[in-house]
């Protein structure tokens, strides 16, 4: 049996993320991932998220703004970008341009308002509902070099890394101060620990009975529900304008959020990746992952990219599915109790806060540093 004081449990954004934060602070760290870091079964494989800084609540828009240095931060030390540049437009009378705008001049974010001709004079390979939200800052995310590059930093600063290694049980020794963890594989390999991390994604709800968590935690905690998200990926009727595309936010007065993005490496730089927000059948955890993407989904996908996104083909050439693990509010949850720290529920919009949520999880599991109350079980 091996030892370590932080153990994380799993190697997606938030759990790498975490793991190189822990380790940069001088903490000995082990992360463990079931399979290997952002696996394609998890949340965090890919190169295409969204980094945007709109949101009706100022919170989690200066959260963007704080995010921005540990992305900069990463990037400088990995000598890699992760970010590529993006304008971001959000548009339709469900985003409501103008009351985002409103919380983007209260945290000071860049911004300006556009009338629907303006905008598509800018991009004609968007047709726009109504008025325009346009964000110069915004970026898009390549997911798993996020992740390669977490992993890296937390191993240069001294972690251990350990792949194929799915937690199946924690049993707690001592109590308070002097408590032990003993996690265990499904193969029966054991590590040794005094705080234990899980930033486990969508197979959270099948690890949280083996934690040990007190029952007025879980009582407390906010439900947890995975779904499966479908994408597709749309060729560009210019094969040229990869560089040319933004990111794009679309809501109706009825329906749900669908988003649009270059599909960068995932669709090998030829196509746009759009998918909707939160709609995919609930799964009980990631470990009933089908893979397969939903046809009623996909009709609907294409019904809007004819509507919305001219400068797209409706010939999908490639088709994905992602998990969401999302509270009833989408927020996340960074706390814990007796020695464990919960680290999920980024309810399919947390990668634009990666390094962010790496140092709140930090600080949550070491005392270090205030999360916010919104993150908070208790």
């Amino acid at each position: 049996m091996s030892d370590t004081h932080h153990l994380v449990v799993g190697a997606g954004l938030a759990g790498a993320s975490t793991a190189w934060r822990l380790a940069q602070r001088g903490h000995e760290v082990t992360l463990v991932d079931r399979t290997r870091p952002a696996a394609a079964d998890g949340s965090s494989h890919g190169s295409a998220r969204i980094l945007r800084f709109a949101y009706p609540e100022a919170l989690y828009a200066r959260l963007v703004v704080r995010a921005l240095d540990g992305w900069r931060e990463l990037e400088a030390a990995a000598g890699t970008s992760l970010l590529t540049p993006a304008p971001a437009l959000d548009h339709g009378p469900g985003r409501d341009p103008r009351a985002l705008a409103r919380v983007l001049a209260e945290v000071g974010v860049e911004h300006e308002v556009l009338t629907a001709a303006r905008a598509r004079a800018r991009w004609p390979q968007v047709a726009a509902d109504g008025e325009v939200l346009h964000q110069p800052g915004g970026a898009v995310v390549d997911a798993e070099a996020t992740v390669r590059a977490a992993v890296a930093q937390a191993e240069a600063h001294g972690a251990r890394v350990l792949t194929s290694w799915p937690l199946s049980s924690l049993e707690r020794t001592g109590s308070g101060p002097r408590t032990r963890f003993t996690a265990r594989s499904g193969d029966g390999r054991a590590l040794e620990a005094a705080h234990v991390i899980v930033a486990a994604g969508g197979w959270l709800p099948d690890l949280l009975p083996a934690l040990g968590l007190p029952a007025r935690f879980l009582a407390a905690l906010p439900p947890l529900v995975v779904t499966q998200e479908s994408a597709l990926h749309l060729p560009y009727r210019d094969a040229r304008a990869h560089d040319a595309w933004p990111t794009v936010i679309h809501q109706g007065t009825t329906g749900p959020a669908v988003y649009a993005l270059p599909g960068g490496r995932d669709a090998g730089f030829r196509g746009l990746k759009v998918a909707e927000h939160a709609t995919g059948p609930r799964i009980p955890s990631a470990a009933h992952r089908s893979g397969v993407v939903d046809p009623a989904g996909r009709e609907r996908l294409l019904a809007h990219a004819a509507r919305h996104l001219p400068g797209a083909v409706l010939e999908p050439y490639a088709e994905t599915t992602c998990l969401y693990t999302s509270t009833p509010a989408e927020d996340f949850v960074i706390d814990g109790a007796d020695g464990v720290t919960v680290v999920s529920a980024c309810s399919g919009h947390g990668a634009k806060f990666a390094p962010l949520l790496g140092e709140l999880a930090a600080d949550a599991a070491t005392g270090a540093g205030v999360v916010p109350d919104r993150f908070r079980v208790s």
